[in-house]
């Protein structure tokens, strides 16, 4: 699946600008990071009963009793981590998928791993 490069043409990339303007206005500098949220469609990772609530700066929940994390505090994890775009990166708990396809755009190779079934199938899809 292709996650980047949709842009307006999903109806929601207004929405992830404005997201991006608030994580930059919260101290988020590195501009690979911001980069990537602009591309990802953070509402293709959440369940349809809150896809309205994609793009706010908050946990959602996404089934099995988790949720995905608030964009700022995934942002910040990926601005921590000080990727080069050079790196094999191993995540450890899926989820919904989400910070996987961030982590793309800022690293040479992603693998992932998820206990829970039905996310790891949905991630999958």
């Amino acid at each position: 699946m292709v996650v980047g490069g949709v842009g307006e043409r999903d109806g929601f990339g207004g929405y992830r600008s404005q997201l991006v303007g608030e994580l930059s206005a919260k101290g988020i500098r590195d501009l690979a990071v911001l980069r990537a949220i602009s591309l990802v469609p953070r509402h293709i990772f959440v369940p349809e009963a809150v896809r309205h609530r994609a793009y706010e700066d908050s946990a959602l929940p996404i089934g099995g009793g988790q949720t995905i994390s608030q964009p700022w505090v995934q942002a910040r994890s990926l601005e921590l981590a000080r990727l080069t775009g050079r790196e094999r990166v191993l995540e450890v708990g899926t989820g919904s998928g989400y910070q996987t396809a961030l982590l793309s755009h800022c690293a040479d190779q992603v693998f992932s791993i998820e206990r829970l079934p039905a996310l790891a199938q949905r991630a999958r899809d």
